[in-house]
C-alpha cells in the first residue's frame, strides 16, 4: 500500500478543509471522501463545499452514497434506544460503524494505507502500554477521544488526525490563510439527522407509539402524567411538562410499563455501572498498575476508579459516587492522556 497517499474524510466543513491542505502540505497525494447520509445532504451547502475545496487542490473526489445503511446502522439504532428506556451516543457508533469503516475500505481500494479525518484527538505509538492508542490533543476542550474510543489500535496505526496538536482558534486562523472560504463557517451542533431536534426527530418516527404514561416515585405512587418515556432521558429535571411543589429528577425509564421514576438529585449518584459491549486496548495484566479516569458522558471531567471483571460481566466502580451516568451513555476509560477502553452503561 502506497505510505504516502491519504484517504481524507472531506464534509465541506473548516476542520476537513484545513485537514486537506495540511496533508496536500506534507507531501500526501489526497484523495477526498464525501459521505452522503441522508437525502438532504445532496443537496446541502457542506456538500457543494467540499466539491469547490477538491477542485481547487485538484485532488480527486469520491461522493459515496450510504443513506439506506446509515438509516439501518445509526438512525434505527437511535430510534431503538430511546424506545428501550436508553440515551443513545450516535456519534460513537456511528464513527465505529460508519466514518471510520468506510474511509478504510476506500483506502484499500485506492491502495492507500492511510485515512484521515478532521477530528481534534491525537495518536501515539511509542507508549509505555505497548499498543497504538488515542491520546488527548493539544485542544482539550476539543478532545474527540470519547467519540472514537472504539477504533482498534490496528485501525488506529492507520489514521492521521492533522488538526491534533492545533486549538480551533488556530485552524480557523490557518483556514483563513489558505483562502478557504469557509474559514468562519460555524461548527456542526446536535445530531446531524435531526436539526430539527431529537424530540421533534422522535415524535415523527414513532409516532403512536409514544403514549401519555405515569411518572411515580420509588413506592409506585403516581406524581403525574408524562407524555411517552421515549421523550425523557434520566437525569432530566427540566422539560417535564408538569409543575411539581418540589424539583423532581429522572432517576430510571420503565419502557415495559410506560413509567417514569422521579425523585431527588441525590439519588442519581451511582458508585458503581454495569458495561455492555466492552473494548479494552491494552492487556489486564497492565490494568493493575493503573490509575484510571472514566467519562461517563461527552461533556464530563472524569471520575477516578476501577475496572472489576466478574462472572463474564465487566463494571467501573468510582472511588466517589457520582450523578452523570445514563443507560444508553458511553463510559469510555483514561489512563493519564490515553484512552484505554469503555462500554455502554446498562446499570
Amino acid at each position: 500500500m502506497d505510505r504516502k497517499k491519504v484517504i481524507l474524510g472531506l464534509s465541506g466543513g473548516v476542520d476537513s478543509s484545513t485537514s486537506a491542505y495540511m496533508l496536500k502540505e506534507d507531501g500526501f497525494e489526497v484523495v477526498g471522501v464525501t459521505l452522503i447520509c441522508s437525502e438532504e445532504q445532496k443537496k446541502s451547502q457542506d456538500l457543494l463545499d467540499a466539491k469547490k475545496l477538491a477542485k481547487k487542490l485538484k485532488i480527486k473526489h469520491i461522493v459515496l452514497d450510504i443513506v439506506e445503511e446509515f438509516k439501518e446502522k445509526i438512525i434505527k439504532y437511535f430510534i431503538d434506544e430511546y424506545s428501550n428506556g436508553m440515551t443513545p451516543s450516535p456519534c460513537v457508533i456511528c464513527d465505529e460503524k460508519i466514518k471510520i469503516k468506510k474511509l478504510l475500505e476506500i483506502a484499500d481500494l485506492e491502495n492507500a494505507y492511510f485515512i484521515a479525518t478532521g477530528h481534534y484527538c491525537e495518536i501515539e505509538e511509542e507508549n509505555s502500554f505497548e499498543e497504538t492508542l488515542l491520546k488527548k490533543p493539544k485542544d482539550e476542550r476539543k478532545d474527540q477521544g470519547y467519540m472514537l474510543y472504539r477504533i482498534k489500535p490496528e485501525n488506529l496505526k492507520r489514521i492521521i488526525f492533522p488538526l491534533a496538536k492545533y486549538e480551533k482558534i488556530v485552524v480557523r486562523d490557518r483556514a483563513k490563510k489558505y483562502g478557504i472560504d469557509m474559514h468562519d463557517k460555524k461548527d456542526s451542533q446536535g445530531i446531524c439527522f435531526a436539526k430539527e431536534g431529537y424530540l421533534a426527530f422522535l415524535k415523527n418516527n414513532l409516532k403512536e407509539n409514544i403514549k401519555p404514561g405515569n411518572f411515580i416515585d420509588k413506592d409506585g405512587n403516581i406524581l403525574g402524567k408524562h407524555q411517552g418515556y421515549q421523550l425523557y432521558t434520566i437525569g432530566q429535571r427540566r422539560g417535564l411538562g408538569i409543575i411539581f411543589s418540589r424539583v423532581y429528577f429522572i432517576l430510571d425509564i420503565i419502557p415495559g410499563s410506560n413509567e417514569i421514576i422521579l425523585g431527588d438529585y441525590i439519588e442519581l449518584n451511582k458508585k458503581r455501572v454495569e458495561l455492555d459491549n466492552f473494548v479494552l486496548h491494552i492487556s489486564k495484566e497492565r490494568l493493575k498498575r493503573l490509575s484510571l479516569v472514566a467519562k461517563p458522558r461527552f461533556s464530563s471531567c472524569g471520575f477516578s476508579g476501577k475496572i472489576i471483571f466478574e462472572e463474564e460481566k465487566v463494571y467501573f466502580e468510582y472511588e466517589k459516587e457520582n450523578p452523570q451516568n445514563a443507560k444508553g451513555q458511553h463510559l469510555v476509560i483514561y489512563s493519564d492522556e490515553f484512552v484505554i477502553g469503555g462500554g455502554k452503561i446498562i446499570f
